[in-house]
Formats: structure tokens, sequence, C-alpha cells
């Protein structure tokens, strides 16, 4: 009889590098100890507006403890064309946005980034199986990287379940 033992530890969140919206790299160990939102992000989707509510959530409970990480993705209605220069002027100019952007990704399919397999599958996350539904959906992350659950594109950002959430 064999016996297999699982020597890899469960990933978590803290484990990845990303690129910014600037191409460089992003270490999401760098956000040990803060609470995490990742939003998929989309500049011709009629959710858009949210990112006012994003940025008002940054503002108000961002710092130390809280922060949001937005990745442009076009998986949906093609609503995200444009390149990361043409993104981040487009927040920049219409929402003021401040909290990190990352470089566009995919967000699902078979070129699904690594970091959005490990959202949407419990094998790799502990937690849930999840499917990236649309644009602007929302995933909580725990201060030490651990998943905590998603929100779908209809919760505003400014949500009870996310501000009772960062209230903890």
């Amino acid at each position: 009889m064999a016996i297999i033992i699982n020597t890899s530890a469960q990933e978590k969140f803290h484990d990845f590098t990303v690129k910014d919206i600037n191409g460089k790299d992003f270490s999401l160990s760098s956000l040990e100890g803060k609470k995490v939102l990742v939003v998929n992000t989309a500049s011709e989707c009629g959710f858009t507006p949210q990112y006012a509510d994003l940025e008002r959530l940054y503002k108000d409970y961002g710092g130390d403890n809280f922060t949001i990480i937005g990745f442009p993705a076009n998986n949906f209605g093609k609503q995200e064309p444009g390149t990361n220069e043409e993104i981040a002027t487009f927040c920049e100019q219409n929402f003021d946005v401040t909290f990190p952007m990352m470089s566009k990704v995919s967000v699902k399919g078979d070129d699904q980034h690594t970091l959005y397999k490990w959202l949407t599958k419990k094998s790799l996350n502990g937690v849930e199986n999840s499917k990236v539904s649309w644009n602007f959906q929302k995933y909580m992350v725990s201060e030490s990287g651990e998943l905590l659950g998603h929100l779908s594109s209809l919760k505003n950002p400014y949500c009870d379940e996310i501000t009772d959430w960062l209230a903890e």
C-alpha cells in the first residue's frame, strides 16, 4: 500500500506576485496584515460607476488595515478594450482612483490568471469554488491571506457585508 503525503502547504494570497498597472512586479506579500478586496474591473460596463464607491471605500477604510486592488479584465462583453496606460488614465480622470490597479488580466477561461485560479478553485484556496460571472465581482481576503468569500457584481462596494467586515 502506497502512502501519499502532501508536503506542499496550501497557497495563500500573499504567495503571489502580480504586475501593477505600470507593468512592475507587485508582491501580494506586501499586503500581509491588511484586509484586501480584490475586484475585476472594466471601463465600459454598466457597473463602471462602482469605481466611485470603491474609491470612497478605500478613502474611508484604506490604510494600514485595508486595501483594494483592481484587476482590469476584458472577459465580459469586451468592456475593457484599453491598454494598461489607457485604463490608468480613465480611472484617474473619471473616478480619481487612488487604490492600487494591476495590469489587465484574464479572470476566466483557458488563459485565466493564476491568482484568479486560486480565488475561484476550492482545491487551491481551501474555502470555496466560485465563478467570476461579470465585471466588478468582489473577493474578500483576510489579513493572513486566506480567502473569506466573494460578492457578486450586483453588490455595491459600500454594502453592509463589506463595511461590517471592515469594521470587525
